[in-house]
């Protein structure tokens, strides 16, 4: 359980850290290069679900975020269970990602509206404004930060149907827990491809011991 415990802790320090800093020091829309054009922090802040998307205004607000609470209580749960049962370390580690990276995010839309004041493209947040944060309790904005436009162009007019197209990929905007959970969901879906292939090598194993038998 030591080592899981240290994982979240460790997800949630750097993810925190990286958005308190980016909320402090950079205005709505502000980006930096790290490495030329295709890999920058550039600063927005997610309404509700992934992509930036929302619902219901404060009320759809206030639902997905108990639903992220509640689904992280669940996943947490199911954690302690895999652990106790000493389940494959690629299947506790994968939850272990995607709870880390839930409850990081739902640290921002619970308290970031506490304890920030707006963030605007003019001016940065404010740490614990005398005035108030700038909303009430779960209705904080997620913050986002690393964009990677790997492919950023527009196609040759000369070329038929889709001539002056303006490409880019990869344009979404995360943060480290979105990372987490992304990394945690790709693992525990290799472990499920894993665990069926040997299932599939013990029942062809059965089979052929049945035959040599017979």
């Amino acid at each position: 359980m030591k080592k899981p415990l240290l994982l979240i802790f460790f997800i949630l320090l750097v993810d925190q850290v990286l958005k308190i800093w980016i909320k402090m020091n950079f205005t709505l829309g502000q980006e930096y290069n790290l490495l030329g054009d295709w890999c920058r922090l550039h600063f927005i802040e997610n309404e509700g679900m992934a992509f930036g998307m929302a619902f219901g205004g404060d009320v759809g607000k206030i639902l997905l975020t108990v639903f992220r609470v509640v689904l992280s209580v669940f996943v947490f749960l199911y954690l302690v269970n895999i652990i106790r049962r000493k389940e494959r370390k690629l299947v506790v580690y994968s939850f272990t990602l995607i709870f880390a990276g839930a409850v990081g995010n739902v640290i921002d839309s619970l308290f970031y509206g506490l304890v920030f004041s707006e963030s605007t493209y003019f001016s940065v947040a404010e740490f614990l404004p005398s005035e108030g944060g700038y909303a009430s309790f779960g209705l904080g904005k997620v913050v986002d930060m690393f964009y990677f436009p790997l492919i950023d162009t527009v196609l040759p007019q000369s070329w038929p149907v889709f001539g002056g197209m303006h490409i880019e990929f990869f344009n979404a905007i995360f943060n480290f827990s979105d990372a987490a959970i992304t990394i945690g969901l790709f693992m525990l879906i290799f472990s499920l491809f894993i665990k069926k292939n040997a299932s599939d090598k013990e029942l062809e194993k059965e089979i052929i011991s049945d035959k040599i038998c017979l």
